[in-house]
C-alpha cells in the first residue's frame, strides 16, 4: 500500500513480516511495549484479556525474534527499559522489576515512592524514575532508595493532572524528560469514545502546558521549562550529533492525528516535518546516519482510536521524501511501538497481538 503522499526512492529492499500473532477468538493481546537490548534478545510485554479479566504476560526471544516463549507475569505492565542483553527493568501498575535473565524472570525492587511510567538507567546504579503528579526521581543505588528532582515541580500547572512520560539521553551528559499538565474540561465524561462518538469528535482540542527537564552534566542538575502547545510529546529521539526527532499526538478531534518535528538538542530549535491527516503515527525512531522512521496505522474513520488501521512504516533520509516499507497485509492495530537496535535489526509490537520484525532482501551477486 502506497503511503498518502509519499514518494518512491531507491532504497534497499525491505519488507515487515509478521513473526508472532495472538490469533485467539475469546481473547485479545495488547502489548504495551516491547525492546531489544541486542539483536538476538528482545522482550515484549501487555496483557491477555477475556471479558473483564486481564493476565499479564512477557514474551521473550533469543534468537532475533523468530521464535518467542510467552511467560506469566504478576503485576500489569507498561513499559520496559535494558541497560543491555540481561539487565533491565520493568515498571508495573504497583512497582518496579528487575531482570538479569533478559526477561527470563523478574524480581521486584523495594517500592517506589510514586506511581511511576518509566525509568532510564545509565548504569546499573544510577537511574531516573518519571510518573504522575510532576514526579522525577532519581537512584543512585540500584533503585533501593530515590529522590526527587526538585526541577520536576516547579512548571505550573495542578500536579494532580500533571504527568512526565519520556526520558532521552543523546549523550552520557545532555538528557531530557518529557511531560504535560492536562487539566479537565467542562464536557469530560466517563464514556470511551466508541459509546460517545459525537462528544469525541466534535469536542474542541484545547492548548494546554508542556513540560521539559533538561540536564546537561548528566542527571547533576536539571533545569525545567513549560510552554503551551496542542497535543501531547509522545516520543523524543536523540543522536549525539545533535539530531533529533520529535513525536506529537493529538486528540479526536484535532485535524492532524500525529506530527512529527525535527529537533536540534545543540539549540533546542524544532521544525515540524511530517503530518497526514489519514496517518496517525505511534512511533519513531532515528537510526546513526540520521534516517527517520514512522511507525503507525492508516485510517479513513475519523473515530481515529477505535477502528484498527493498517499498519504503516515510512522511512526517510532528507525529511521530505517519505517512503513506505511493505508491512504484512495481517497487520491492523490503533497503536503500536517500535524497537530498534540498528537499521538491519527492527521490530514491532502492536496493541492487537502481534510482533512484526523487519526483514532486509540480501543483496544480488555480482
Amino acid at each position: 500500500m502506497l503511503a498518502l503522499g509519499a514518494v518512491l526512492v531507491p532504497l534497499q529492499a525491505q519488507k515487515w513480516e509478521l513473526k508472532y500473532f495472538y490469533d485467539q477468538d475469546k481473547s485479545t493481546l495488547i502489548f504495551t511495549d516491547i525492546q531489544f537490548p541486542s539483536a538476538q534478545r528482545g522482550v515484549a510485554v501487555g496483557n491477555v484479556i477475556e471479558g473483564r479479566r486481564q493476565d499479564p504476560v512477557s514474551l521473550v526471544t533469543s534468537d532475533g525474534g523468530e521464535t518467542w516463549e510467552r511467560l506469566p507475569l504478576k503485576e500489569t505492565p507498561l513499559s520496559l527499559f535494558f541497560l543491555n542483553e540481561t539487565a533491565g527493568w520493568l515498571v508495573t501498575t504497583k512497582g518496579l522489576w528487575k531482570t538479569s535473565e533478559a526477561g527470563k524472570n523478574w524480581t521486584k525492587l523495594p517500592k517506589v515512592p510514586a506511581d511511576i511510567l518509566r525509568v532510564y538507567f545509565v548504569d546499573e546504579d544510577n537511574g531516573w524514575a518519571v510518573g504522575t503528579k510532576k514526579t522525577v526521581l532519581e537512584t543512585h543505588d540500584g533503585a533501593k532508595t530515590w529522590k526527587p528532582v526538585p526541577a520536576a515541580a516547579e512548571p505550573p500547572g495542578n500536579r494532580d493532572y500533571s504527568a512526565y512520560t519520556w526520558i532521552a539521553f543523546a549523550t552520557p551528559r545532555f538528557g531530557l524528560i518529557s511531560g504535560w499538565n492536562i487539566p479537565p474540561r467542562r464536557w469530560d465524561n466517563d464514556l470511551p469514545d466508541w459509546m460517545d462518538p459525537a462528544s469525541a469528535l466534535y469536542r474542541a482540542d484545547l492548548p494546554h502546558l508542556s513540560y521539559t527537564v533538561r540536564t546537561n552534566d548528566g542527571g547533576k542538575t536539571w533545569t525545567s521549562n513549560s510552554a503551551s502547545l496542542f497535543g501531547e510529546v509522545a516520543r523524543v529521539r536523540f543522536n549525539p550529533d545533535g539530531k533529533g526527532l520529535g513525536l506529537a499526538v493529538y486528540s479526536q478531534a484535532f485535524r492532524y492525528p500525529s506530527e512529527v518535528y525535527r529537533i536540534d538538542w545543540h539549540t533546542g530549535k524544532s521544525l515540524a516535518i511530517y503530518k497526514d491527516s489519514k496517518f496517525a503515527v505511534s512511533d519513531i525512531w532515528l537510526a546513526p546516519d540520521g534516517t527517520a522512521y514512522l511507525a503507525g496505522t492508516v485510517s479513513h474513520a475519523r473515530l481515529r482510536d477505535v477502528i484498527p488501521g493498517k499498519v504503516q512504516v515510512l522511512m526517510s533520509r532528507d525529511y521530505q521524501t517519505w517512503t513506505p516499507v511493505p508491512v504484512d497485509y495481517r497487520a491492523e492495530a490503533r497503536k503500536l511501538t517500535l524497537a530498534a537496535v540498528d537499521p538491519q535489526h527492527m521490530w514491532i509490537a502492536t496493541d492487537s497481538g502481534m510482533i512484526l520484525k523487519l526483514k532486509l532482501a540480501p543483496h544480488p551477486a555480482n
